[in-house]
């Protein structure tokens, strides 16, 4: 029992680094993902909240202020 609340708290007090990721290290590792499905045009883009409006969300960064977003061209 007492293992388990350790690693409970360890993952509690682990959160708050994913949730801070670095907004270009997200958009690099979400740019190696969309290319590793052969996708070619298209382009990704880090805007404030405020900005996103009705536009395709692929992450979230800075610990949740900026969200990147994903447009396909054509």
């Amino acid at each position: 029992m007492r293992k388990l609340m350790i690693v409970i708290t360890l993952l509690l007090m682990a959160t708050p680094a994913f949730a801070k990721k670095n907004c270009e290290e997200l958009k690099a590792e979400i740019d190696a993902k969309i290319q590793a499905k052969g996708v070619k045009a298209y382009s990704l883009e880090i805007v404030p909240n405020e900005q996103v409006k009705d536009r395709k969300v692929v992450g979230s960064c800075d610990g949740g202020t900026k969200k990147i977003i994903y447009t396909r061209e054509k």
